[in-house]
């Protein structure tokens, strides 16, 4: 379908066309970059590099893995409902309206609290390199500037995307190519194969564990399925792009890390404790480098994180929670689109007001970014599990597809592989994420009760049970 085909068909599923569609494929291949962030693991390089005992090449490997046989799963259901909502529309309508109204609560663990955990991630950045200006001020100086941006539109959100994208290649490039000339000149531990596999060090809990905070860089590609009704190009086009954009990042996400694993100062004392985690990449590359790309490395991590991912946070999950109002499962204030800048204004401005105040909360634990980590990181995994299971019910049992590869085989796999990352997850994540989960199962007994079952716009009463 094109563009106009596809508006056609949203009315048939009982919504009007109110979003501008104006995003051509590499507008959303960028946005994914963008929200993935190409430089995503210097931040958390510390702690995948610790977790999976030096083999955080490997980590990476098998995240992106288990993130393409997801962006399998979100291509076809994709092409079936091309509408903004994510896991929410595409289990409500695969499955039944509860069944998304539950995936959506869990997605929304992910996409509320990742701009939270974006600005926390960035105000300590900058706090460390300008310690005269507190992380709260740095806080509010981003949600600020981000909340602008977006309320401009999304055209505004594209061409932004674009020089962030830019300047975080160019910055990557320079790091890989003065790490390798760093390391061919002897600095650093030489090369080697240690960071994809170590056989003193390896054990499958040990690497999935790893992968489970690992794929916090891998997030944000699915945010791409939230532009759905945006995007002016055929259905077809989400799906190429997501695939696009996790191949594209994996590949750079891998190299970086393993470049950086084998310049780390002291591996052995990181894998042991991991006291040095915040600021491992950095050493690294003041390793390569010296003091001053220490600094540039730093300074990107902050405004990377700060501005260009949380400002493509903020436009996705203010989509899902447009996408969830207008269908009654939330507030309905939250499904008003801004009659000029045709963006979901309200819920724009809900992300902001959640996201500082949580920032400004969180900044306050010793333990904020750590916690917020596990939470985004549980909330997602588990939407995709139930996202894998829609596109078999939907395809194989309802419609009695027999392309086994990709409606069958293809989401069994990405299911196992996130089940098990799952079930390696650390305790207080998967603890954290049920008590979410627990929640959203009473606000949907509360609806229930009120008599305000969800449903989902022009399904029939067989399709929503």
């Amino acid at each position: 379908m094109s563009g106009s085909e596809a508006g056609q068909e949203l009315e048939r599923f009982g919504y009007t066309q109110e979003l501008r569609r104006s995003l051509g494929f590499r507008d959303l291949l960028i946005y994914g970059l963008v929200f993935m962030v190409p430089i995503a693991p210097f931040g958390i390089f510390g702690s995948v590099f610790s977790g999976s005992g030096g083999m955080i090449a490997l980590a990476y490997a098998i995240g992106m893995l288990a993130m393409l046989f997801t962006a399998n799963s979100y291509a076809q259901m994709a092409k079936a409902f091309p509408m903004a909502g994510s896991v929410y529309t595409y289990a409500g309508r695969g499955i039944n309206s509860m069944v998304g109204f539950a995936s959506g609560w869990m997605i929304l663990l992910d996409y509320v609290l990742v701009p939270s955990l974006l600005y926390l991630i960035a105000g300590i950045a900058m706090n460390s390199l300008l310690p005269a200006i507190p992380v709260w001020l740095w806080l509010v100086a981003f949600v600020l500037l981000n909340t602008a941006v977006n309320y401009l539109g999304i055209e505004m959100t594209a061409r932004v995307n674009r020089v962030m994208l830019a300047a975080q290649l160019v910055i990557l490039a320079i790091f890989l190519v003065i790490g390798i000339v760093a390391l061919a000149q002897g600095k650093g531990h030489g090369f080697s194969f240690s960071p994809l596999f170590d056989s003193g060090t390896f054990s499958w809990p040990l690497i999935f564990g790893a992968v489970s905070v690992a794929v916090l860089s891998f997030l944000g590609f699915d945010g791409i399925s939230t532009l759905a009704e945006e995007n002016r190009d055929s259905a077809k086009a989400i799906g190429r792009s997501m695939v696009a954009a996790l191949l594209v990042t994996g590949v750079l996400f891998i190299v970086q890390t393993w470049v950086a694993a084998l310049l780390v100062p002291d591996p052995a004392s990181l894998i042991k404790d991991g006291d040095a985690a915040g600021t491992a990449f950095y050493d690294a590359a003041r390793v390569a480098g010296g003091g001053w790309l220490a600094v540039l490395t730093a300074a990107a991590t902050a405004v990377s994180w700060g501005f260009a991912n949380s400002l493509v946070a903020q436009a996705a999950t203010s989509r899902l929670l447009y996408a969830m109002a207008r269908d009654r499962q939330l507030p309905a204030f939250l499904g008003k689109v801004h009659p000029t800048r045709r963006v979901p204004v309200n819920a724009t401005l809900l992300v902001a007001g959640v996201s500082l105040a949580l920032g400004l909360y969180m900044q306050s634990r010793d333990d904020g970014v750590t916690l917020l980590s596990s939470l985004v990181n549980f909330g997602a995994m588990t939407a995709f599990l139930v996202l894998h299971v829609s596109v078999v019910i939907h395809y194989v049992i309802r419609n009695r597809s027999r392309n086994w590869w990709k409606h069958l085989v293809a989401p069994v796999i990405g299911f196992a592989i996130l089940g098990y990352v799952v079930i390696n997850a650390k305790v207080a994540a998967q603890l954290l994420g049920f008590v979410w989960l627990g929640i959203g199962l009473v606000v949907l007994i509360g609806l229930l009760v009120a008599g305000r079952r969800p449903a989902l716009a022009g399904m029939t009463g067989e399709e929503g049970k």
